[in-house]
């Protein structure tokens, strides 16, 4: 695998001749983020930095098209390969032999991976203040589960382990 300096200089090149779709799917390539469910991407309108959307469309079961921002590489490369796990992740919960069907549940798991990094190592760690608001995000995914539910249930370690996060990182901060 190229260095991150690289896979930069190369996304950028992309980006430069408008050629987003084709960054992106380098990207899953070369972070092994493929899976057989995902049919390809396709561009939405331009993310603003307070919201930047990428959204993973297909039925249940069947194969998924991700829709990613036109600008999608205007951004940091750090948190646009996350946010393309995030969606890869998706993908795979939507696939006949591993379906998520639970949304919240699929939102924790996506959530989970951008801050712990257990399925992909290789993509880079997020700096402290996204990893202070995907843990939030995760946590209100994770409370939408229902108070004492079986979901709840099944997650509470990973809760803990984020919640142990979150504290730390609060704790930075002050």
């Amino acid at each position: 695998m190229k260095s991150y300096p690289e896979h930069l200089q190369i996304v950028n090149t992309f980006h430069e001749l408008g050629e987003t779709i084709a960054a992106a799917q380098f990207l899953i390539e070369e972070y092994g983020l493929e899976n057989a469910n995902f049919k390809g991407f396709e561009l939405r309108e331009k993310a603003k930095p307070e919201f930047i959307l990428m959204t993973t469309e297909g039925a249940l079961g069947e194969p998924q098209i991700i829709r990613i921002p036109e600008n999608t590489f205007e951004y940091p490369l750090h948190l646009m390969l996350n946010l393309l796990m995030h969606e890869m992740i998706h993908v795979s919960q939507k696939t006949k032999e591993n379906l998520v069907e639970d949304k919240n549940e699929r939102e924790w798991q996506a959530y989970f991976e951008m801050l712990f990094h257990v399925k992909f190592p290789q993509v880079p760690e997020l700096p402290d203040f996204h990893k202070r608001f995907f843990a939030k995000k995760a946590l209100e995914y994770y409370n939408r589960m229902g108070e004492g539910s079986e979901l709840q249930l099944k997650y509470a370690n990973q809760k803990l382990e984020t919640d142990n996060l979150l504290s730390f990182l609060e704790a930075k901060i002050q």
